[in-house]
Parts: structure tokens; C-alpha cells; sequence
């Protein structure tokens, strides 16, 4: 018997020096922030020099060379982020509505803190598809506000009081109140997504990267030097998925259909993927900002929206949800942090 629990032990033991990743931890946040920027690859903003601030970002803290949109096009990567499934949505139509378990259900089950900040949006639990309202080129989208495509949030008072004008952010860092989960969510003209009318056009790319950059570096000196910011929190920076330009015809107009860790499978003959198969968001930009964060680090594991999902609920130590949960293939994004 003591020979065999031997065995077992150096067995074990081997296991977990063969691949450091199980025996992994991530750290408990003090505070999550995401900044949601939209339709931009990884190589077209780290590194391009209308995106300084993001590429020194990149060099300074955390990188992920291999994270990848979930699907196309955005409003399913919002989605997916926020309760673990595109729900087999391959589409920007805002009214579409989500009837799932999301992290909001989460939050308010274990009492922790959370506000979505979404510029340019009108009034705290705002329920109109764009804003202004009837305007031709809306600033405000609901596709890129995922918490207003749920029922349950979209139903109730108490959690639409959490759904804000991005000027509250600022009130909150000033009185120390920033909560424990904030999304943030720009306006199209500094997501780097851009319009069609004349504030920030599609066709000029270099002038909508400058303003995603800026917006990205106010934010996140705001943040990092108010009340609220500890060491143990962590700032994530990525887009939805890459590039569009409607060249591609065989991806739906998409640079790419890259994926990996659950990416959905579309059947062939999908009139936006005739070829069939894993419809992925692409390879995408990711920064991970923490003073719990390995500085100077790139990371090449396969990660995705779900694997953000994840690393979040690990760290709370909140069920999986959706995707989250496949252990074999969606795994929390551990290498980013210094382990103790």
C-alpha cells in the first residue's frame, strides 16, 4: 500500500510539473473592468501607430498573441462573453432578446457589485435600440450593450439602474466607488467601429483607431490612478472580433473566420459561411492590465471570449457558465498571473 500511494504521489507530482497550467490559480479581483472596443484583428491595432497607447499597453503588461473572437458578427461576441453561449445567433439584429442565465443573474446571487457604463447612452436603464433616438447615425447601439438584451435585466427596474451613461464612471472613481464588475462600452466613434455619416466614417480607419486609443488611454489613467484601483484588480482591453470589410465574401465579409475553444459551428450552405464549419470571431487584440499580472508578458494559449468568462467566475469562484464550463477546451487565462 505504501509503495502504490508512493507511485501515486510521484505520478502526481510529474503531472503537474509537466504542465505548470494545472496547478495554475487565479487571483481574486478586487475589481473587473472590460473596455469593449469593436472590428479590429490583433496586428491592425498592436503595433499600428495610430494606437500608441494600446501598443505600449501591449509591451508593458499583458498580451494575448492567440485570443480570438467567439463568432461573427458583434452582437453574438457580447453575448457569449456575458453568459457563455452565442445562442446560435449569427446576427446584429437589435431585436433579439436572450431568456438565458447570464452574469448578471450571477452577480446579484452572490452580492457582488456591477454597473455596465455605455457612452452616449441617453439615461441610466435606457431600453431603446440606438440613441438619439430615430437619429440616422446613432452613436448609442444596443448590440454592443449585451445587458439590455436580456429579459431579465430588461425587465426590471432594480438591475436597468445598472445599465449607465458612461459619465457616471467618472463620479464613481472620483468617490472611490467603482464596482466590482465595469463594463465599459464606448460610443461607435471610439469602439473604432465607426458610421456612415460624417463624425467618424467607415473609410477613415487610421482617424477611428486614433479615437479608440485615446479613449482607451483616458480611461485607463482614470482608472488606475483613482481611489478604487488596488492591486488586485485587472483591466481587460479587447475587440469583439476582427476586421470587416466586406471583401470576403466567403466569411460574410469578415477578414477571417479563425476560431478555437467552442467557437460555434456553422452547418455548409449558411448563406454567410458556405463552407460550413467553425465560424469563429477571428484572432482579436487582448491586454490584461493588473498589478497582479506578469509585466512584458505574451501569452500564445488558444484563449476566446468564453476563456475571459471563465477566469472571471474562477477568480469569484462562480459556477461555469455555458462554454465556460468545457474544461477540455475553454480554460481560465492563469498564465497572465503571478503565481504565489
Amino acid at each position: 500500500m505504501k509503495r502504490l500511494l508512493s507511485i501515486v504521489t510521484v505520478l502526481g507530482f510529474a503531472l503537474s510539473c509537466a504542465n505548470p497550467a494545472l496547478a495554475a490559480r487565479i487571483p481574486k479581483f478586487d475589481h473587473v473592468v472590460i473596455i469593449m472596443l469593436e472590428n479590429h484583428g490583433n496586428t491592425s491595432i498592436v503595433g499600428n501607430p495610430n494606437a500608441p497607447q494600446i501598443t505600449k499597453f501591449a509591451k508593458t503588461y499583458g498580451y494575448g498573441a492567440e485570443y480570438y473572437g467567439v463568432t461573427h458578427p458583434s452582437l453574438p461576441n457580447y453575448i457569449a462573453l456575458t453568459s457563455g453561449n452565442n445562442w446560435y445567433s449569427n446576427s446584429d439584429n437589435p431585436a433579439q432578446r436572450f431568456n438565458h442565465v447570464n452574469i448578471v443573474d450571477q452577480f446579484e446571487a452572490h452580492h457582488i457589485s456591477w454597473k455596465a457604463y455605455m457612452q452616449s447612452l441617453p439615461s441610466a436603464g435606457y431600453d431603446g435600440d440606438f440613441a438619439p433616438a430615430g437619429a440616422k447615425d446613432p452613436l448609442y447601439v444596443i448590440r454592443h450593450d449585451p445587458f439590455m438584451l436580456y429579459r431579465d435585466v430588461r425587465r426590471s427596474p432594480a438591475r436597468r439602474k445598472h445599465v449607465v451613461p458612461l459619465r457616471q464612471l467618472s463620479k464613481d472613481l472620483s468617490a472611490g466607488d467603482l464596482p466590482q464588475y465595469a463594463w465599459i462600452s464606448p460610443n461607435v466613434c471610439h469602439d473604432m467601429h465607426g458610421m456612415d455619416g460624417r463624425a467618424c466614417p467607415y473609410s477613415n480607419d487610421a482617424k477611428l483607431k486614433r479615437l479608440g486609443d485615446e479613449f482607451v488611454a483616458t480611461w485607463v489613467h482614470r482608472i488606475m490612478s483613482s481611489k478604487s484601483w488596488t492591486k488586485r484588480s485587472v483591466i481587460f482591453i479587447t475587440t469583439d472580433e476582427t476586421d470587416y470589410d466586406g471583401g470576403n465574401k466567403a466569411t460574410g465579409g469578415w477578414l477571417n473566420a479563425y476560431g478555437c475553444c467552442d467557437s460555434p459551428s456553422v452547418p455548409k450552405g449558411a448563406p454567410f459561411f458556405p463552407s460550413g464549419g467553425m465560424y469563429g470571431g477571428g484572432l482579436i487584440p487582448l491586454v490584461v492590465i493588473s498589478g497582479v499580472g506578469k509585466p512584458h508578458f505574451v501569452s500564445h494559449r488558444k484563449y476566446n471570449h468564453y476563456a475571459m468568462l471563465r477566469t472571471i467566475e474562477e477568480s469569484w469562484g462562480l459556477p461555469f457558465l455555458g462554454m465556460a464550463g468545457d474544461n477540455i477546451n475553454v480554460h481560465a487565462m492563469s498564465d497572465f498571473f503571478i503565481q504565489r
